[in-house]
């Protein structure tokens, strides 16, 4: 088998989006909703064991037992990821949030070498086309053969449909691909599905345990921003290009 594809996850991964975009969102949602509720960073943190926005929701209401002024049905919470997405949506289109590093010159490498690129998230797609969107341009979407995103599977990560789904939709064999993600859900599912992974650490991931990854970083690398290997093996690159994955993937298959 050869490399065919790159797999990408988004939030923490292909832009900084967690703490100033989804934390600062939900916030704003419950003052919109005058909910007495605050999601801190450390608070966040333990949040983002469960993916997905209106699952999250759920998993604060059933285990932290926040203040209530009426009992919240199904709706509600879906009211109010709504809102939250509007208000994320709102703050991507103002350029409030970045790219990593190293990620748009990664994905022009791509297609210079003809690798095929794909996203699969469990953030919604509206999401999805706004990050890229803001941050690569109004075609970027162009730049993936498939987008998987939201409730486009029934079981999010760490389950591995998400995984699955891609594999399907560009018809390629796990062993002929490579994932970037950034959390140890998204490290379970696309192990799940069999699929190699390149871990960049950000603020939540920091301490997590990625025993099994190619490699673990501190993010893809810039001519001028070499890349930290946190775990994995030394090695003279030092930033994550078509060939360092290459490599990656000959010494790993």
């Amino acid at each position: 088998m050869t490399l065919k594809a790159i797999i990408f996850d988004v939030d923490g991964t292909i832009a900084n989006t967690e703490h100033d975009g989804h934390l600062k969102a939900f916030n704003e949602a419950f003052d919109f909703y005058e909910l007495d509720w605050y999601w801190d960073s450390a608070l966040y943190g333990e949040l983002l064991s469960v993916s997905g926005g209106k699952e999250r929701l759920s998993f604060y209401l059933n285990n932290y037992n926040p203040k209530l002024k009426w009992p919240l049905s199904e709706s509600d919470i879906v009211n109010i990821h709504n809102k939250k997405t509007e208000i994320f949506i709102s703050t991507i289109s103002k350029g409030f949030i970045s790219l990593r590093i190293g990620v748009e010159r990664l994905i022009n490498d791509a297609h210079n070498h003809s690798l095929k690129l794909a996203i699969a998230t469990t953030t919604s797609f509206d999401n999805v086309k706004a990050i890229l969107e803001s941050t690569l341009g109004n075609d970027a979407l162009e730049n993936f053969a498939v987008v998987a995103a939201g409730d486009i599977v029934d079981k999010k990560k760490p389950a591995s449909d998400i995984y699955d789904y891609v594999l399907d939709k560009m018809n390629l064999e796990c062993s002929e691909c490579i994932v970037i993600e950034d959390s140890e859900i998204g490290f379970q599912s696309a192990t799940s599905a069999g699929l190699k992974t390149v871990i960049t650490l950000n603020e939540y991931t920091y301490t997590k345990n990625f025993k099994g990854a190619l490699v673990v970083l501190d993010h893809l690398g810039e001519d001028d921003q070499p890349f930290q290997i946190v775990n994995g093996t030394p090695t003279t690159h030092t930033l994550v290009s078509v060939d360092y994955i290459k490599e990656l993937y000959e010494c790993n298959r």
